[in-house]
């Protein structure tokens, strides 16, 4: 190599260098700006739902942390598609987030969007939730073996209820109901009608997660009869899982703060500390004690790998059902 040759390279080496340590020099910079206006943290169900509210207490609590305003935009529909949709494709500049769950494999792997888990970055986990089977205080089945034991007697004849689908709680009642070799009539409703349908008795019980039946449950109008995880819910400590029923199915799902994919990692840093303060925050925990879910903080480098690993299990759970159109 000749010696012009030489200095061209190092040349080359010394701007690339450079280039590199400005660019990093400016998200740092950019990250300590940040957030210079409000941000969005968009919901995939209506106003008032339990997702609604365990998000607007999370964004309370990182509005304190972050010194601007977390403004909660419902999209709710198609079991979260819309919402997800809608999040995509806004920049990535931190400035947008979703507040995502185990949603994200089952409306992909249910064909209502063209695009996957790895369409946004992973930011953190927050809350962990079971799945339960509930159903009105009158209804003749006082736990889970003679629900099941009635529903094979009567097959296509009971209603199970879900938020919407596509949706977790849809994918979770029809693989569990198929595993357990029980007909059954499944009705997709929107989060916010499907407790109001099973209270009015419009359908026979619901597939859902906790923190929509709490109060309910409390006024002593629905009892939970089963629990669809491999542990108990917290919020429901009496109730038996399936797996100590003799069924064993793992329904458990979680939710968390994702952003559109390429949000700088110094942005993604900033928003992971806020929503550490903010899930272990006493406000917050006291919510989960209300509403029935588990706070549960994980970082965006454990949650990432979680939530690949569960689409893989969520894909398979999917497709064994019948429910996968992909």
């Amino acid at each position: 190599m000749t010696n012009q040759n030489q200095t061209n390279l190092r040349r080359s080496i010394l701007v690339g260098m450079l280039a590199t340590v400005s660019a990093f020099a400016t998200g740092a910079a950019f990250a300590q700006n940040f957030p210079a206006k409000p941000v969005e943290l968009v919901v995939l169900f209506p106003a008032g739902s339990a997702a609604d509210v365990t998000a607007r207490v999370l964004a309370e609590q990182m509005t304190k942390k972050l010194g601007q305003q977390i403004v909660v935009v419902n999209k709710p529909g198609g079991g979260g598609s819309i919402g997800y949709k809608y999040a995509q494709q806004k920049p990535a500049d931190g400035y947008t987030l979703v507040f995502n769950s185990t949603s994200i494999s089952t409306v992909f792997y249910s064909g209502l969007i063209p695009f996957d888990y790895r369409a946004f970055d992973p930011i953190a986990r927050v809350t962990v939730e079971n799945p339960v089977i509930a159903v009105r205080a009158n209804a003749p089945w006082k736990d889970l073996k003679a629900m099941v034991d009635d529903v094979k007697k009567r097959p296509g004849v009971v209603s199970i209820g879900n938020s919407g689908i596509g949706s977790h709680t849809h994918i979770s009642s029809v693989a569990f109901f198929k595993e357990i070799n029980a007909d059954v009539m499944h009705v997709p409703f929107g989060a916010s009608q499907v407790v109001t349908s099973l209270l009015g008795g419009q359908i026979d019980a619901v597939v859902s997660v906790p923190s929509a039946l709490t109060s309910h449950v409390s006024a002593g109008t629905l009892r939970i009869v089963g629990v669809l995880a491999s542990a108990r819910e917290p919020a429901f400590p009496s109730v038996p899982t399936t797996a100590e029923a003799g069924m064993a199915y793992n329904g458990e799902m979680w939710r968390g703060i994702a952003s559109p994919k390429g949000t700088p990692p110094a942005i993604v840093s900033r928003l992971e500390k806020a929503l550490q303060e903010a899930v272990t925050s006493p406000e917050f925990k006291a919510q989960g004690v209300k509403m029935g879910f588990v706070p549960a903080f994980m970082p965006a480098n454990e949650f990432g790998p979680l939530i690949a690993k569960d689409d893989v299990m969520l894909g398979r759970l999917i497709e064994r059902a019948g429910l996968n159109i992909k």
